[in-house]
Formats: structure tokens, sequence, C-alpha cells
């Protein structure tokens, strides 16, 4: 019987960062749970963290790169399967440019080291305008928003959970999610303890969901209107006199020196309670009594999630929800919204910037404007199927699975299907990468170190946290920052060595660094030039993470704005506002379709693990009783739904969990397909929900697919 040991790691399937307590026997993990001793998740384990083990050693899991020989993949080793790339990529940037080779980073790669080292070099040396991401099917509008009120996309202000007394949450569901833009292990747990302590939350959803049934109160709102309830708080807060700047009376202006408050005041003045209701279907009076919740409360926060980013009036949304913060003073103080400070992050002296701007290129098809130098998802189909100049004609993937997560994935699917050539980093054959010419495997989690450069940026209290490799790469098997940095040598058409890529991302000569790879000599040079002044061997000694105390006050170092203050009401955002209030009296008949998620998912990354799909189907199309009763459809029928985009048929799940007029099935699902070797996931394969999703409709100013409130027509599947 093989030794067992016990190694500690941050687990890296969702946003929570919470430490892991692995069982290590030889060469296999055999078990997983909670580090009890973990700085910032004190033992907290999702049912995703408990099966690690399982997900690292999934025998369906790719461990030698497959190329593509007469519509087969065939294992092949590394030396050939580069080779094959250099043959596929070189003849068309030669020929075309780099704008005819297109990339497509998925959410994984805010997961891994890899993500936050080698694909930004990656993607300058391409040094193509067709750079797609999760990005813009996600959170897009909130890197807007905060780009134009702070200056920089990248300022993003998170609930202080552990002081608040007063907690509105939007279009998020934490006891499902973990949480979301705001690092937060066991986010249940510290939503509880405001209860405790005698506060309250309240939950804005279409659906009740398990965050809902747990809070103080939950409000029902049509999908996609959230907008118009925070215009409609915000209008209160003005006639009723409850604004109060506080501290940030003095940092706190409009763009060009106008009085930003002021100019929220006037557009607001269009959306009184009495007006927004009938859009939003919140009761005026507890739109105004929201109002006056929050202005009392000793300690405040709000907070939206990705149901207000994925509808029609994303940014505008997301910019409100801040809003708010600012003029009941909670922003930047405990208790409120805050900045978190990573200790790889830089303190900064100067005050004010550049400030952020959109459209610096727009895509070729449909002149749609890049944000924070990519183009909307929504248009890569275009872009691949539209001949002329600098059309896509290869695609290179990154930890990324488009043909389930972005919108009207069937048409997109046929587009990859005509490509001449892709390549995809990727653990999996799956319904995107079945389409890849070569596919390149990066090794299994628990064979690399692990360090959070996003999540420790959007941490609810700041800590750092690394883990070393738990076991060694096997020899066939290729360390995944060697991958990228490969792929970045022939993208560049230079000669030189993986080994060249690494010296030149490092910004300290590598003698005075710690580290057994490059990837930790180069954590150790982030870690000694920030904040904190860490080093990599400090975090090994301390395995259970360091503690960095609670967040503190950071205006106005973070501004990035010309003005160097927050820019309360940029001028793209007034500018749209004529647009949401076009929408005020638009009629709101029929049905609307909204996404909802699972504990043991995380979009479609782990289907194919027995132990986080067993149970009841959870792919169902959940309808309210009263518009099945219209529908003449009963729980477990067969239902067919239908889009601009495209049809479905789907098992009717019937419950009052959704509000009338609304339908709701699970993203992530439609697995199964020929060409993919995901056993589990092909035994459970759910329907894809984005066939129904349309990609010709985005929220403007992010460029955001609309992946929520989509009119669709239902009746049973017979008829």
């Amino acid at each position: 019987m093989a030794f067992a040991r016990t190694a500690y790691r941050t687990c890296p399937l969702c946003e929570a960062a919470c430490g892991l307590e692995l069982t290590v026997e030889g060469d296999r993990v055999v078990s997983a749970r909670g580090d009890r001793e973990h700085v910032f998740s004190h033992g907290f384990v999702c049912p995703k963290g408990a099966t690690f083990g399982q997900i690292s050693d999934d025998p369906d899991r790719l461990r030698r790169p497959l190329l593509r020989r007469g519509g087969e993949h065939v294992e092949v080793g590394w030396d050939e399967a580069f080779e094959a790339v250099a043959a596929g990529l070189g003849p068309i940037l030669q020929t075309y440019g780099p704008h005819a080779v297109a990339l497509y980073l998925g959410n994984p790669n805010v997961h891994t080291m890899a993500g936050g080292l080698y694909v930004p070099p990656l993607v300058r040396t391409l040094g193509s305008r067709n750079v797609f991401s999760a990005s813009t099917v996600d959170q897009m509008p909130k890197h807007v928003s905060c780009g134009y009120l702070f200056g920089s996309p990248l300022a993003i202000p998170v609930p202080d959970l552990d002081r608040t007394d007063f907690l509105l949450m939007l279009g998020a569901n934490p006891w499902e999610s973990n949480g979301s833009l705001a690092t937060a292990a066991d986010f249940p747990g510290r939503l509880k303890a405001i209860q405790a302590r005698g506060g309250r939350f309240v939950v804005v959803d279409p659906r009740r969901t398990r965050t809902a049934a747990n809070a103080d109160e939950h409000l029902f709102i049509r999908p996609g209107t959230d907008a118009f309830l925070l215009f409609g708080i915000v209008h209160t807060l003005f006639t009723d006199g409850l604004v109060s700047l506080g501290r940030l009376g003095s940092l706190v202006d409009g763009a060009s020196l106008v009085d930003g408050v002021a100019e929220v005041e006037k557009l607001a003045a269009d959306f009184a309670p009495a007006v927004v209701s009938a859009a939003c279907g919140v009761p005026a009076s507890r739109i105004r009594s929201l109002a006056h919740e929050l202005a009392a409360a000793p300690r405040a926060a709000v907070y939206g999630r990705i149901g207000t980013c994925t509808v029609e009036f994303g940014t505008l949304t997301s910019w409100l929800v801040d809003v708010l913060n600012v003029l009941t003073g909670n922003l930047d103080r405990a208790g409120g919204v805050m900045f978190p400070l990573a200790a790889h992050v830089r303190r900064s002296t100067r005050v004010g910037g550049k400030g952020f701007q959109v459209g610096r290129w727009h895509s070729r098809v449909r002149g749609l404007p890049e944000v924070k130098g990519e183009l909307p998802v929504a248009t890569l189909a275009d872009e691949i199927e539209t001949p002329g100049d600098e059309q896509v004609r290869a695609l290179v993937t990154v930890a990324g699975n488009p043909v389930l997560s972005t919108p009207n994935s069937g048409r997109l699917d046929k587009a990859l299907a005509g490509l001449p050539f892709m390549v995809s980093v990727d653990p999996y054959l799956n319904e995107t990468t079945r389409h890849a010419d070569v596919v390149l495997p990066p090794p299994d989690p628990t064979r690399k170190g692990h360090y959070d450069f996003s999540f420790l940026a959007l941490a609810v209290r700041n800590f750092a946290a690394y883990s070393p490799p738990v076991r060694p790469l096997p020899p066939d098997a290729m360390d995944e920052c060697d991958i990228l940095a490969r792929l970045t040598l022939i993208l560049s058409g230079r000669p030189g060595t993986v080994e060249d890529v690494h010296a030149r991302l490092l910004p300290l000569p590598p003698d005075g660094l710690s580290g057994s790879s490059p990837a930790e000599r180069l954590l150790d040079a982030a870690l000694k030039t920030g904040a904190y002044g860490l080093s990599l061997d400090q975090l090994l000694e301390n395995p259970h993470g360091v503690d960095l105390g609670p967040l503190e006050p950071r205006l106005p170092e973070v501004l990035r704005t010309v003005s160097g203050k927050v820019e309360l009401c940029p001028p793209p955002l007034a500018a749209d506002v004529d647009r949401l209030r076009g929408a005020l009296d638009r009629p709101r008949e029929g049905l609307v379709l909204i996404g909802r998620r699972h504990l043991r998912s995380n979009n479609s990354w782990m289907h194919n693990v027995p132990a986080l799909v067993k149970g009841r189907d959870r792919c169902t199309l959940q309808i309210h009783p009263a518009d099945a009763e219209r529908l003449d459809l009963a729980d477990g029928d067969a239902a067919r739904v239908t889009s601009r985009a495209g049809g479905l048929s789907a098992r009717v799940e019937v419950t009052d969990q959704v509000m009338p007029g609304v339908v709701s099935l699970p993203h992530g699902w439609g697995h199964g397909v020929p060409g993919t070797r995901m056993t589990v996931a092909a035994a459970h394969p759910g329907v894809n929900s984005n066939v129904l999703t349309d990609e010709t409709v985005i929220d403007p100013l992010s460029g955001n697919s609309v992946l929520n409130g989509i009119p669709v027509e239902i009746k049973p599947a017979a008829s």
C-alpha cells in the first residue's frame, strides 16, 4: 500500500478560492476536503471541491496531443503536434496577416497561473483585432461601468460582506455559484453572519433561487428590468432628500468637471417609482422603501452579478449599482463596497490617468467596437463566415467551449466546421475542440502550481496563498506555461526557444528570485514588488495562506480617470439612458427565458464527473404553474421551445420558483454530439440553451450578449 501524505492547495474550480486538504497515496488523490486552517475559507468546501481528485484523474482527460487525420483525432507526440500547428497557422499568417487568425479565451484561463501570466504575451504576439473571450457572455458590463467611473476596468469594488448591515443583491445566486466578481469563500455562511449580527439581505431575482429562499426578503423582478428598479431607487434618494456622500463629497465629480451628482439627478427625473413599477414588476412603495433602507443602514452595500450583466441594459445596470453605493456614501468604506488590494499588485502614489475608452478598433462585419482589447463573441461567427479581406481563417481557443457558451451556438458550431485551421489548448475533446486540427492538453490541476491572480484582486478580505504542484508531471506531459510559450513562438514567426519567452517576461534578474519553474519565479517577482513585500518563500512556508487583513479605503489611489475623481455620470452612459427611457412603455407580453446555475456545475466544465451529475435531471425547463396550465403542459412533459435563433425540446418542471411569464433553462449543457470524448457527459447530455440566444442582440456599451430575457414561444412537443 502506498504511503499517504497530505497536501494543501487552493481549489481552482470556481471564484471562491477555498483551501483544500488533499490526501495523496502514491500518484493518486484519494480524498479532498476543506482545509480547516485556511485563513480565508476555514474548512468550507462545496461539492465541486470535494471531487477535486476525480476531476483531476478523469479517464477522459487528454494526456497527449491529438492531431486530426482522415476525420479522426489520433494521439501524437508534442513535436509533431507543434509542427502541425506551425504548418497550419504559418501560411495563413503569411498570406492574410494576423487579423485572419482569431483567438478565443475561455473562463478557465482566469483559474490558472498560465492564463494569468502567458495568455497576455500570446495575445500581444498574435496582434490580431479578432480577440474574443467569455467576458462578453458574462461580466463585460461591469468592466465597462467601472472603467468609466474609476478610470480602470479592473477597479471593481466588492461588497464588504463581513461588516455590512444591509445588502441588496440583484441577479446573483452565491448559494449556487459561490460568488462571482466578489471572491468570498463560504459566501452563504457570510450572508448568514449578516443576519446573525442583526443585519438583513434582500435578493432581487426573477427566480426564487436558493439564495433568495435564505434571504430576509425576495423580490421578483421581470428579467432585464433591473435598471428601472435601480433608477427608481436613485429617484427616491433625491426626491426624499436621502443623498449623503459623506467623505466621498470631495472625490466625486463628472467627466469634464461637470457636477456628476446633479447630472445623475436629472437623468433619474423620468424614472419615479410609480413610473418604473409597471416595467419591472416591483411595487412602487417597495422601491421607495428600499431607498430609505439603504440610506438609513449604518453600513450598506448594493451588489449585482450575472443576471444584471447578461441583459440588454447590462452596463447601465452595473453603473447604477455603484451610483447607489456612491449616493448613500457606501463606496470605499467599511461595510459598504470596497477595493481589494492583492499581494501581487503594486501600490500607486499616482492619482488619475488617461481614463477609459472603447472602440479603438471595430469588428469587420458588424462594426462593433472593441472593449478592453477584445470584440464581442456574438460576432465571431460573422467574422468566420463572411468573405473579404481579413476574414477569419484560423482560430486558436484556449480553455474554452464557445459552442456551448455563446449565443446562437448552432450557427457558431457550423462555422467552426468550415474553418481551414483550428488549434485548441484544452484537456478535453468537447463540443468545440472536436473541430480542432490540433488539440494541446495541459496537465491536470494537481500537476501545476496555483495562485489566483484574478480572484485575489476581488477578495472580500485581503489574503494570499500559493499551492505548489501536488504531483510531478508525467514524462509525456508538457507544462501549460510551456505550451502557451511555444504557441507564442510560432505566432511570432521568429526563431527562438521557450526559455526565451520565459526570460522576456521576468521583470527582475532571475538570480534574485525563488521558484523551481518560470511561473514561480514570475510570481516571486510580483510578490516582492507588490503591496505587502511578500515572497514566494513566505507563501510556501504558510500552506494555509497569509491573512492580510480586512479591506481598507483605497480612494483616491485606485482612480485612473482624467479628472482624478469618481466620474459619476460618464457621457456614454448618460447617452444610453435615452434607450432605457424608450423601453419604459414597451409591451411585456409573452414568455421570456432566463438561465440558472447549480452548485455542482460551473458552465460546461464539470459534467463529466459522475459524482457531480448523479441524481435527478437538472437540465429541465422550469415554468410557473399558471403558464403551464395555460399552455396545457404538465410536470415531466416535453415542451418545444423556439426563439428567433433556434429551437429545442426540453422536459418541463412545473414550479412556482419562477415568476409568471418567465421560464428557465440551465446553462452549459448540450453534450453527446458526435466527435466528442466525454463519456459521462454524453450519458447526461441535457440541451444547449444557447441554441435559443440571439447573437444579433447585445448590450451596445459593452458588447455583452443578452442571455437573459430572451423572448420564446413554448408549446407541447407533440404539437
